[in-house]
């Protein structure tokens, strides 16, 4: 597990995926035959040559916060990079990426005793709180902080109960883990195939390392590798999550009711058929809201046939979700028998 510990406690909010993914590149680079990072920040790892050309996809940034001001009493105020729930902000722990290190803070605003009682019964939007560093004026803070410095949440990452796991960034951490177990597994000669596995960067933000890669390697299939929202849970009904962390990879088959991703009738069928025949379990996946890079890829050029085989996950876009390694090892099975069955066909 500690390759995906690692992955999980390291920094990498859109757009400054840089700590992680300095690990993605240096463990693609122990079994592909080569490896880059293109102008976009996307590491690219490569196997086999000729054949049939398929990309697997993991985005490899995580949400999180930026640094907008500093007030002359030394706290920062913030803007959100990518979507967060107001609500989960208060009381966290983050880590500033600051100039000359890791500054840590805590989220702070007025506290309940000194709220009225229409305060109490509002959501406290971000721009109402604050970071505090234990600086006592903006001269002090700027020593250690400045303004569009990246904000993580305070990185954790454990074992919850037998094959559940929890930590910061497991969306999407969990798939670049997945993707490059795929890519040390997969036997690109053997296919005759040419195989490349990518930590897509920015998709948080718009899907917009997906878009770039999938355009320059112009597959002739592609994969994307990421997380689902696990129902399961107390305020999750089943008309709005039937996944279950535990109970197997989920195939994706609609994304954000048609405006994400459709995955064809025929790349439904040959990962539906690869998890019979190879006994993988699985469950299927119809998502009312939210998106993966498969959205932005199957749309590239003149259109990429993409699946997307994703891992159920509670809490996601959270300070910290939770995962089932079964899961994760349905996902990187059932990805390698549907490159191989594509393959065949």
């Amino acid at each position: 597990m500690e390759l995906l510990k690692n992955l999980c406690l390291a920094g990498g909010i859109s757009g400054n995926e840089g700590e992680a993914a300095d690990i993605v590149k240096a463990e693609l680079k122990k079994f592909c035959d080569d490896v880059s990072t293109d102008s976009f920040g996307n590491v690219i790892g490569r196997k086999g040559k000729g054949g049939k050309k398929f990309l697997i996809a993991a985005h490899i940034d995580e949400i999180g916060l930026m640094v907008k001001y500093i007030s002359k009493e030394g706290f920062i105020n913030f803007v959100k990079i990518g979507g967060i729930d107001d609500r989960v902000l208060l009381g966290q722990r983050v880590i500033i990426k600051g100039k000359k290190g890791d500054v840590f803070g805590i989220i702070g605003s007025k506290p309940p005793h000194l709220q009225k009682d229409e305060e109490k019964k509002k959501v406290i939007e971000h721009t109402d709180l604050f970071i505090d560093i234990g600086c006592e004026s903006r001269e002090e803070a700027e020593t250690k902080v400045e303004i569009a410095d990246a904000i993580i949440f305070e990185p954790n990452f454990g074992n919850l109960n037998k094959d559940l796991y929890y930590g910061k960034a497991i969306d999407n951490r969990v798939g670049c883990y997945a993707m490059l177990k795929i890519m040390e597994k997969i036997n690109a000669k053997n296919l005759n195939a040419e195989i490349y596995g990518v930590a897509t960067a920015q998709e948080e933000v718009g899907l917009k390392g997906a878009r770039t890669v999938s355009f320059k390697i112009n597959p002739d299939y592609a994969i994307a590798i990421d997380t689902t929202i696990a129902g399961g849970t107390p305020q999750i009904k089943e008309t709005e999550s039937s996944l279950n962390v535990g109970k197997g990879v989920a195939i994706t088959l609609i994304e954000a009711s048609g405006r994400g991703v459709i995955v064809s009738d025929k790349i439904k069928k040959i990962f539906i058929e690869a998890a019979k025949e190879n006994k993988i379990s699985y469950q299927i996946d119809v998502l009312e809201g939210g998106m993966t890079d498969g959205a932005i890829i199957y749309m590239n050029r003149e259109g990429i046939p993409t699946g997307v085989l994703s891992i159920p996950t509670r809490y996601i876009h959270s300070p910290t979700g939770v995962f089932s390694m079964k899961d994760v090892e349905a996902t990187i099975d059932l990805c390698v028998k549907g490159i191989e069955k594509l393959c065949r066909e």
